[in-house]
């Protein structure tokens, strides 16, 4: 399912666009959008900022009265937030602005169901890539995508989990432990080592009975029992056996 933002200051303009996105599911066997509609920019804004939303897609107005649609698009960029973004405009003349926000498409209205249809085939495949290869967290307020590769290991700290990444540097989560490894659970690179760690194989450097060693130079102690399970998805990962 994918999590469809629609943001502009006329209520027929609205409904147009969530008709055509009901159209495009009925097209695209197994294709579900989740819908919110908002009708100005700061209602948006609000519930990405306070109710951690997070969109797969924005499809936004570029002429609203409280706030412009570019505007708001750089207040969510500000806030780490990478949403896709198409803009729907009666105009070209922000064209050059929209490519600064690194928005997805820039579409004149009125615009037919052949050309959506079309912007939504291509971003909706980028999309399923991207969560083959990233996660969303948020850290220090923001929303940041990590790449699953960049992951070496994740290790429990009390109330909060700390997220160490091949560049050296390392992230505090409020997450629990269990919450983290649900997310990486999908991933099979990723191996829980008793209550304390989850570790990404393709960082292991090596194992032995007593300890795995990550190519970062952390050790991390085995927990008594668990060595030949280890062992045999260390294997199972080199080996392409999934």
């Amino acid at each position: 399912m994918y999590s469809i933002a629609l943001c502009d200051d006329e209520t027929a303009e609205l409904i147009k666009t969530e008709q055509m996105l009901n159209q495009y599911e009925k097209s695209r066997s197994g294709t579900e959008f989740q819908i919110e509609r908002f009708e100005n920019a700061d209602e948006l804004l609000y519930t990405v900022r306070e109710k951690n939303y997070m969109p797969d897609l924005m499809i936004l107005d570029i002429y609203m009265p409280d706030k412009m649609g570019i505007e708001a698009a750089r207040e969510l960029r500000g806030m780490g937030n990478r949403s896709r973004i198409i803009f729907l405009t009666t105009s070209k003349e922000h064209a050059l602005e929209a490519f600064g926000v690194e928005a997805a498409q820039y579409l004149v209205k009125p615009v037919s169901e052949k050309v959506l249809f079309s912007v939504l085939d291509k971003i909706l495949e980028e999309l399923e890539t991207d969560r083959k290869k990233y996660l969303l967290f948020r850290i220090d307020g923001k929303i940041q995508r990590i790449a699953l590769n960049d992951i070496v290991y994740c290790e429990a700290q009390r109330k909060t989990q700390c997220l160490h990444l091949s560049d050296g540097s390392w992230h505090l989560l409020r997450r629990t432990m269990t919450e983290i490894y649900e997310m990486l659970s999908g991933y099979w690179e990723f191996v829980r080592v008793g209550g304390a760690y989850i570790v990404n194989l393709g960082h292991m450097e090596s194992l032995n009975s007593q300890e795995l060693e990550m190519d970062n130079g952390k050790k991390i102690y085995l927990p008594r029992g668990s060595y030949q399970a280890l062992r045999e998805q260390y294997f199972a990962y080199y080996c392409g056996e999934e």
